[in-house]
């Protein structure tokens, strides 16, 4: 959930997904103060905690501490997975990005409780985007590492079932959800994949 592409408040958006069945929400905001973050973030996670959604912060391993969030994700150039498990114990979860394996053979020794592989496809959503490594960069991944892996980069709901086959355990959306014109429907094609591709299915929440 990219603050910077929201057409509506964090805060509904993101009960749009819980209500629709996601059971874990990342939110990445580049540009607020740390003022702003932390209170988005404290109502985000108090909502999101209530329905049973796993809330995790983007970059702010202190802010994900400060207001009980379900976990932090760090990327290279942040705090190290370590440094960032000092602030954010179990249960939360600390989750990293890689982009090369060298980097996944790096974060598998540490104590991530997942790690993100990719960009699987081109993006949009990033500046200056890492080099796509494709659908193979997640099978040598996969063979690598028994933690759990979250494919990001490009995904859509017609590219899912494959992300999912190469041995992903989960994706992560951001262009495709959020400029979906049914946002429920949209949703279903991203579970109706991950079905098709032997995961578990997700039922909608009321």
């Amino acid at each position: 959930m990219d603050a910077a592409l929201l057409k509506t408040s964090e805060l509904a958006f993101a009960e749009m997904l819980a209500k629709s069945g996601v059971e874990l929400i990342q939110y990445r905001n580049k540009q607020a103060s740390s003022r702003n973050l932390f209170e988005t973030s404290l109502q985000l996670s108090r909502v999101l905690s209530a329905r049973g959604v796993r809330f995790i912060v983007n970059d702010r391993a202190d802010i994900a501490a400060l207001v009980n969030a379900g976990g932090v994700h760090v990327g290279q150039d942040d705090l190290g997975v370590e440094e960032a498990r000092a602030i954010c114990g179990a249960p939360q979860w600390v989750g990293v990005s890689t982009h090369s394996l060298e980097q996944v053979e790096r974060s598998a020794r540490t104590s991530a409780d997942y790690i993100a592989v990719g960009p699987v496809f081109p993006t949009r959503t990033k500046e200056n985007p890492d080099p796509v490594v494709g659908l193979n960069f997640i099978r040598q991944a996969r063979a690598m590492t028994g933690k759990p892996l979250v494919a990001i980069g490009g995904i859509t709901a017609e590219t899912a079932a494959d992300v999912y086959r190469a041995g992903a355990d989960s994706v992560a959306v951001i262009s495709d959800l959020m400029s979906a014109t049914d946002l429920p429907m949209r949703l279903r094609q991203y579970f109706d994949a991950a079905g098709q591709a032997g995961r578990k299915p997700v039922k909608d929440r009321e």
